[in-house]
């Protein structure tokens, strides 16, 4: 089997690492257009169970990752300058860039071919191509009415960034300031680095003209809003363009001998935190197919897309009811800070009263204690 991945992320190499260890003679070849070296972003946060679903499949790789992450049990929602711990919703994090390295790695390890800095105009022939090249992928994008892409964008406006201090948890800070109501998720994901994502409506965004700022001059005064949070550091830029968070979602998972993981495929907004883990447990569904259909290509698409589809609408689900909390998330600050953490935390529809109080009976003791009940 010849097998062409396209896109280097964590989805592709992971793609790569398993292809080659259940089909031992494939020759896989994966092509980046950006450097080995190259990210855009800081940092990767998934769940506290995050490498569970990958060490049934790959435990090698667990291995490698597992001493790397940052790990902790409990959320933080900042409003009205009020604390609020939710505990028992855990998370754990890693640098984006020593996550690449380590699946580059292992993926090298495997036999596989990797080709940096190769962009491709024109997909190479092959038994099967991946595209796990992200939302703009190029294996989509050659003709995305096969695949049944729709694409819409939520409203808000957002941009990535860092910060060279630690957070204890996973924060989401919510602020009123002189240009309008803005939030920030930060958390840290290698000692003394942390992302720091700011989001603000896109009323807010085009009332200031901040397209309009110099980025020294923006980021000056976007670390002035927040200074209580950063404390005195400044927010550092790594591609940072503000941008409304994408809505694709694809009919048809194949074409062909073609097939879509990860953001190539679907997205599921920032604010659940599972972009990387849904894009792996895609490469692991398809891989799985190619197991159980012997390496048959034309019949393992249609199983992946089939055994994998029901899972992931409910996550997308999720992640839509979220965003859209958070398009309105000014709205909600009306709150006072204990009933909109309450909100907070039930926003995409998956935690129910029973289900939060077993999980952070902390968090549900002292909602009762003030007569507030999920």
């Amino acid at each position: 089997m010849n097998v062409v991945i396209v896109g280097g992320g964590p989805a592709g190499l992971l793609a790569a690492i398993l292809i080659k260890r259940h089909f031992q003679q494939a020759v896989v070849n994966l092509y980046e257009q950006n450097q080995a070296d190259a990210t855009f972003g800081f940092g990767v946060v998934l769940s506290d169970q995050a490498l569970d679903f990958l060490q049934r499949d790959e435990p090698e790789t667990v291995s490698l990752i597992a001493p790397h992450l940052l790990r902790w049990s409990d959320i933080t929602v900042v409003h009205r300058a009020e604390r609020i711990v939710i505990d028992g919703i855990g998370f754990c994090s890693i640098e984006r860039l020593a996550l690449l390295k380590l699946l580059q790695s292992r993926a090298q390890g495997c036999g596989v071919n990797l080709h940096y800095g190769t962009r491709i105009d024109n997909l190479p022939k092959a038994d099967l191509i991946i595209g796990a090249d992200g939302f703009n992928s190029r294996v989509r994008g050659e003709n995305p009415g096969a695949f049944g892409q729709t694409l819409s964008h939520f409203g808000n406006r957002f941009a990535w960034y860092g910060v060279e201090r630690n957070y204890d948890t996973l924060t989401q800070t919510f602020i009123d300031t002189p240009v309008g109501p803005m939030n920030a998720h930060h958390y840290s994901y290698a000692p003394g680095k942390s992302t720091f994502i700011i989001e603000t409506s896109d009323a807010t965004w085009r009332n200031n003209d901040w397209s309009a700022l110099p980025e020294p001059q923006l980021i000056q005064r976007l670390s002035g809003y927040f200074a209580d949070t950063l404390q005195g550091m400044t927010l550092k830029p790594n591609h940072s363009h503000w941008r409304q968070f994408p809505q694709l979602w694809c009919k048809r998972w194949h074409a062909g001998n073609r097939v879509l993981v990860g953001d190539a495929l679907h997205t599921a907004h920032f604010s659940i935190g599972s972009g990387t883990r849904l894009a792996m447990e895609d490469v692991i569904a398809l891989v799985q197919a190619l197991r159980d259909c012997g390496g048959d290509v034309a019949a393992a698409l249609p199983a992946y897309q089939t055994a994998r589809q029901p899972a992931l609408e409910k996550i997308v689900a999720a992640a839509n009811r979220s965003a859209q909390w958070y398009q309105n998330f000014g709205q909600h600050m009306a709150m006072s800070p204990w009933p909109f953490a309450l909100s907070y935390i039930q926003r995409a529809g998956r935690i129910s009263a029973d289900k939060l109080e077993k999980i952070a009976p902390q968090f549900s003791a002292a909602l009762a204690a003030r007569g507030l009940n999920p």
